[in-house]
C-alpha cells in the first residue's frame, strides 16, 4: 500500500514530497543508504557543488556515461536530468536507474520531439544521423551514433567526408563542429535555453573590467560568444583548461555548476560567471539542473523512487548507438 501511494505521489510531483526531520543528518543517511542498498550516486557538473561533493562520480555526459557502463552496484541513482538517467538505463537495463526528480528535463532533448524528429529525417533519407547525448531515448532509437561535446569532433570524423550527415538536436554544437571539420552536416533547430542566454553585451563589459581575465565556453553557445573565447570545449574540457593555464582569472560562459570544480582544483584562482541576457542575474543556471537536492536525493534513496522505465524496444534500438560511440571514445 506504501508504494502504491508513493507511486500516486511520483506521477503527480515528479519526486517524493515528503516532510524531513530537520535534525536528520542527510549527508550520513544518504552514505548510509548508499551502502545498504549497494548504490553508486553519479552526478553532473552542473549540479550544486553539495551533490557534487556527495557523489561517487563527478563528470559530464560522456564521463557520466562511460562511469554508468563499468559500475557493479544494484542501483545507480542520477543527480542530473531526465536524458542522463535514460542513458544510463539504456547502458544497464537490468539495473534500477533512479534520479531524484521526474520533472529535471532539458530544453534542448525537449526542443527535438521524436515523431518531428522522424518526419525531419525522412526528408533525408541518405543521411546517416548523429545524435547529441541529450536527446530522448525515443530519438536515439532513430540513431546510428551518439555523441556528447566532449567526442563530437571525433564522432563526426570518424565517418568519411562524403557521408552525408544529419546532426540533432544542437545546431550552435552542430555550426561549431562543421566550422572545425569542414563538414556541411544537416542540422536540426534545436539549442539549450541555458547557452544561449549569454549576453554578448555583458560579456564584453565583463571583459572590458577584466581584461587579464581569459574568457572560456562550452560549444552550445551562440557563434558570437564563441569567437570571443580564448578556449572552446566540453564541460570537462573547461576544467582542464583553467587547470593548466597560467592565468588567475576566467570568465566561464557555461552552467555555472562548473564552477564549483573549477575552484576545488584552483583554490588560488578565480572564476567569473559568464552573464545571461536576465539582468537580474549575474550567471547562467539551468533551472532543470537545480530541482536536484539533497532533500530529494535522500527521499529517492530511501524509496527507490523515481524510477526510469522504458521498454525492452526502446532499451534494443538505443543501446546501439550509444555503445557505438564508447567504442569510438575509447
Amino acid at each position: 500500500m506504501e508504494k502504491l501511494l508513493i507511486q500516486e505521489m511520483l506521477e503527480e510531483k515528479g519526486y517524493i514530497d515528503e516532510k524531513i526531520d530537520p535534525k536528520l543528518k542527510l549527508v550520513e543517511e544518504i552514505n548510509r543508504l548508499k551502502k545498504e542498498k549497494n548504490a553508486v550516486i553519479l552526478s553532473h557538473y552542473y549540479v550544486d557543488g553539495e551533490l557534487q561533493d556527495i557523489a561517487d562520480f563527478v563528470g559530464d555526459s560522456l564521463q557520466l556515461a562511460q562511469a554508468a557502463a563499468k559500475t557493479e552496484a544494484d542501483i545507480i541513482v542520477f543527480v542530473g536530468v531526465h536524458f542522463m538517467a535514460e542513458t544510463a538505463k539504456i547502458i544497464n537495463p537490468s539495473k534500477k536507474v533512479i534520479l531524484p526528480d521526474l520533472k529535471a528535463g532539458c530544453s534542448l532533448a525537449e526542443s527535438a520531439p521524436a515523431e518531428k524528429f522522424a518526419e525531419f529525417k525522412a526528408k533525408y533519407p541518405d543521411h546517416k544521423v548523429i545524435s547529441y547525448i541529450n536527446c530522448t531515448a525515443d530519438l536515439k532509437t532513430m540513431t546510428d551514433i551518439v555523441c556528447t561535446s566532449s567526442n563530437a569532433k571525433k564522432i563526426v570524423e570518424s565517418f568519411p567526408k562524403d557521408t552525408k550527415l544529419i546532426f540533432a538536436p544542437d545546431k550552435n554544437l552542430g555550426n561549431y563542429i562543421n566550422s572545425i571539420t569542414g563538414r556541411d552536416m544537416v542540422l536540426w533547430d534545436g539549442a539549450c535555453m541555458v547557452h544561449e542566454k549569454f549576453s554578448i553585451e555583458r560579456i564584453i563589459n565583463l571583459m572590458d573590467e577584466h581584461p587579464d581575465a581569459e574568457f572560456i565556453a562550452h560549444p552550445e553557445c551562440e557563434k558570437p560568444v564563441l569567437l570571443l573565447a580564448k578556449h572552446i570545449g566540453s564541460t570537462s574540457s573547461l576544467l582542464n583548461f583553467v587547470q593548466e593555464s597560467d592565468a588567475r582569472k576566467f570568465i566561464v560562459a557555461t552552467e555555472s555548476g562548473i564552477l564549483h570544480q573549477m575552484q576545488k582544483a584552483c583554490p588560488d584562482k578565480l572564476f567569473i560567471p559568464a552573464p545571461s541576457t536576465d539582468e537580474t542575474c549575474a550567471c547562467s543556471d539551468c533551472s532543470y539542473m537545480k530541482l536536484n537536492s539533497l532533500q530529494k536525493l535522500y527521499i529517492c534513496m530511501k524509496y527507490e523512487q523515481p524510477e526510469i522505465q522504458l521498454s525492452a524496444e526502446v532499451i534494443e534500438k538505443a543501446k546501439v548507438p550509444i555503445i557505438r560511440m564508447l567504442e569510438v571514445s575509447k
